[in-house]
């Protein structure tokens, strides 16, 4: 049965909603009633933050993560060991990592993975600047802290083969992490533990 709204206002706002990833209609019009009953100011205060997100977030010329500035402040700390970098999929990896407080290098976020079947292939992925950062000679160790999927390990093995020609060291996360599990979904302590025991990468 269709759902029926008293507003056309109404619908166009729960239809918005509900194209946001998780969330269903009910789920979008509990959503929408809530922003309804608040005080104007505070739904054009989260429009207003939405929409300058939108526009003036950036991603960092370096590691490809999200900024607000040309370089994020994790490639632009002096602190942070830069002859170490720790190649992610995405933006939600680099901060489970940090979260763990275990690693101080710099990052690389790919924006995904090698996956034939969803179209990506590797020149959709960030992997050409990344064999620039190591030709540079500046990195000495590259952790490949994909997820251990098919297509995470189908992606380090192509990574470690544009890699072969530059004297860098490739690791991997300990398998702490169960086949199969995605970075973000790993608990901390796991996750900082796999990166502390990290192991060499065996191209064969």
């Amino acid at each position: 049965m269709v759902q029926q709204y008293p507003s056309a206002l109404l619908e166009k706002a729960v239809g918005e909603f509900a194209k946001l990833p998780g969330i269903g209609r009910k789920t979008a019009l509990r959503l929408v009633l809530h922003l309804l009953r608040e005080p104007m100011s505070d739904v054009e205060g989260f429009a207003e933050a939405v929409a300058r997100m939108r526009r003036e977030v950036r991603y960092c010329t370096v590691c490809h993560n999200i900024s607000d500035t040309e370089v994020c402040p994790i490639c632009a700390d002096q602190r942070r060991d830069a002859s170490l970098v720790c190649v992610v999929e995405n933006i939600q990896d680099v901060m489970a990592v940090e979260n763990t407080q275990q690693y101080h290098g710099l990052y690389h976020v790919l924006g995904g993975v090698i996956s034939p079947v969803d179209g990506m292939g590797p020149s959709d992925l960030q992997i050409d600047s990344l064999v620039e950062r190591v030709a540079k000679g500046d990195v000495k160790e590259v952790i490949l802290a994909l997820g251990s999927t098919m297509e995470g390990d189908t992606t380090n093995f192509y990574i470690s083969r544009r890699l072969a020609p530059y004297e860098v060291e490739l690791s991997v996360l300990a398998r702490g992490i169960s086949v199969g599990d995605e970075l973000e979904y790993t608990d901390e302590v796991t996750l900082g533990r796999s990166i502390i025991n990290r192991t060499p990468f065996n191209k064969n």
